[in-house]
Formats: structure tokens, sequence, C-alpha cells
């Protein structure tokens, strides 16, 4: 375990985080920005009508589909699924439409569902910053973007995520993406500024609970908007402090894993749990989340609050994810740990690139483009 006051030491910091993903924290904002700027160039062609939507993809490519999921499902009257198989749903057919995330563009899984919804006659868009998927999109003359290379999956969603939701307006399922967009930015640059490098332990409430959290298994609750914002909570201090995590949502939580604090016992000194609250949560919720609270504490697990900021919905959702990214490399470095490295994952690709399943996938995309078949 780390000192504390590691924290408080740019130089030490900037030692464990070698990597420097850090940085990308402290850009956020600018990149939500480039983003924007970026999607503002896609071109819609023909009268794109849905009747469905697939948005697939895995990890930091895949929970952009979420986030955007839990943004429009007040918004969009299109039924949305986010896939994170190696096939499509069953129902894919023409009037679906797949769009397909991939930031590297090399995702085995992802380029299997590429070939499923060609197959199926899908309507499809793609999203990557190069690799097969970009090589097969522009043989196939499919729609693309093509977004910025060279980081980490987990530190690209900006670019993940803003062109999905510019693209649902192209399409007029969405209006005022911009809107809410700039709401969101003065929120995200505050947290920048009150979280930075150099500020105190004291004065920043991300490295206070960053050092709250040290040594525990952090548990992540959400509820509504929140859904896709406490998975990517639970995936960044994965990833980033490569600690184990879990998440859930409110009110599902309270009808099975409530129970387990009852006979929490010798564990509440592993766990801690953070409630993602906002100052316009529902009623209903706010009582759950109060009263699940209360019968927590009588197992003495640790229970914090990470409250979304904005009017918007994406100001709320960004607000927390920008939280959750610094909290989770300020957990990293107080544990002495390079948050950019994902060995376990860069292991796990390379022992699956030996069983060929990828290579099968794009020899079968390339018959399509011979149209061999």
């Amino acid at each position: 375990m780390m000192n504390k006051h590691c924290l408080e030491n740019p130089e030490e910091m900037r030692q464990i985080d070698r990597a420097d993903m850090l940085e990308f924290c402290l850009n956020m904002s600018k990149h939500y920005r480039a983003a924007a700027n970026l999607a503002t160039g896609i071109v819609v062609t023909g009268n794109i009508k849905p009747r469905n939507i697939i948005i697939t993809g895995m990890g930091g490519s895949a929970i952009g589909g979420e986030l955007l999921k839990d943004w429009a499902k007040n918004k969009v009257q299109v039924p949305i699924e986010v896939n994170r198989e190696y096939h499509l749903p069953a129902y894919a057919n023409e009037k679906t439409l797949v769009l397909v995330t991939s930031y590297t563009g090399d995702t085995e899984e992802t380029l299997s569902a590429l070939l499923c919804a060609i197959k199926s006659k899908c309507m499809i868009y793609c999203i990557t910053s190069g690799g097969t998927l970009m090589k097969i999109a522009h043989q196939l003359n499919i729609p693309y973007l093509q977004v910025p290379s060279g980081m980490p999956p987990r530190a690209a969603l900006p670019y993940m995520l803003i062109p999905l939701l510019f693209f649902f307006e192209k399409i007029g399922l969405v209006s005022e993406v911009f809107k809410e967009l700039n709401e969101a930015l003065p929120i995200i640059e505050e947290i920048e500024k009150q979280n930075a490098v150099d500020t105190p332990v004291k004065d920043s409430l991300i490295k206070t609970l960053a050092v709250n959290l040290e040594g525990f298994i952090p548990v992540i609750y959400g509820f509504g908007v929140y859904s896709g914002v406490a998975r990517r909570f639970k995936q960044q201090i994965n990833e980033n402090a490569k600690v184990m995590s879990k998440w859930d949502n409110l009110p599902e939580l309270d009808h099975n894993e409530i129970v387990g604090y009852e006979k929490v016992e010798k564990h509440k000194e592993r766990f801690a749990t953070i409630f993602i609250r906002d100052k316009d949560e529902p009623i209903e919720i706010r009582s759950r989340i109060e009263i699940t609270k209360s019968l927590m504490k009588k197992s003495e697990v640790g229970i914090y609050e990470v409250w979304g900021q904005g009017k918007s919905d994406l100001a709320k959702i960004l607000s927390v994810i920008a939280v959750a990214d610094f909290l989770s490399i300020y957990l990293a470095i107080l544990r002495g740990v390079d948050s950019t490295p994902v060995q376990t994952i860069d292991k796990l690709k390379e022992a699956l690139n030996k069983n060929g399943i990828k290579e099968q996938v794009v020899r079968k995309i390339e018959k399509i483009t011979n149209g061999s078949i």
C-alpha cells in the first residue's frame, strides 16, 4: 500500500504513471471537443429509418453504446441493443441499423458481428481508428468514421461516444446534441481543474475518495441514465487500478444483492460501495437509495456517493465518468501501479490469435468482397 502523500507529489505520481494515462484525464474536455469537431463531418446518404438499432463492440468500444442507449432511452422510440457477442441477434435484418464500433479495428468478436451484419443485409456504419475494420469498410463501400489512433481504447471514449450521438442526430432520431455537450464541457473542465496533479489531497474530492477506497473492492451502484456509467466506473477501476470491482443497478439490486449485506461479516473489510446520485433523481429512486444505505450501514461496509452534475443527461453522464476516470488512475498511483498496461488482456489476445478465428472471419468477408458468396 502506498502512502497517501504520493498524491501530494506530482513528480512521484508521474514516475508511477509512466505511460501517462493521467494526461488523458487532464485533457478530457479537449478530446470531447475534438471528437465533436470530427463528428460534424459525418455524412449520411439516403433515408435511414431503422426498425431497430444494434451497437456492436467490446470493452472500451462497447461502453459508448451503453452510454448512448441510456442517454437515448427517453428520446428515441426505436429499440436499441448493445451487442457484445460474436454473432448478432436473430432479428437482425435489412431494417436493422448496426453501428460497428472497434477502436483498434481488430477486435475479433466485432469483426465476426460485422460478418453477420453483412450476411443479414443490415444497414451498417463503422467507427474505428483503422485496422482490419476500416480496410473491410473501404473494400465493401461501408460508410465509416476514422477517429484518431494511438490511445488505449478506454481512453478513447470521447471518440467512440460523441460520434454515435451525432450520427443519431444526423439520421433524425435526436436533436440538440451540441447544446448538451456544451453544457457538459465546462463541468468537465472544472473537474479537471479541481483534481489536477498538483491539487492537495484535502482539496480534491477525488483524491480523498481514492485514499478512502485504497485496499477495498469498490462496488458501484447506478440507476437510470447512470446504468452504463456504473459499468464504465467498474471497468476503469479494473483496467486502470488493476483492482477487482463490480457494479449493479437500482431498483434491481434491492431484490437480491441487498441480502448479501446481512451476513457480510469479515468481508466488510474488503468491500466499499459507491452510490451514483443525482439531485433530480426520481423520488422512488431517492427513497430506495436512502433506505438501502440505512440497511447497509449495519454491515459496516464503507458507503460513498458521487453526484452527477448539470441539467442535461449528457452533462450528468460525462461528469460522473470524469470522476470515475480520475479516481481509477489516482487509485492506481496509490497502489504504485502504472495504469496503462493491461498485461492480462494482451496475453489473452495473444493466445486467442493462435486459434485463427479472426483470420477465418476475415477470409469469409473477403469472399463476399470478391463475390464468391
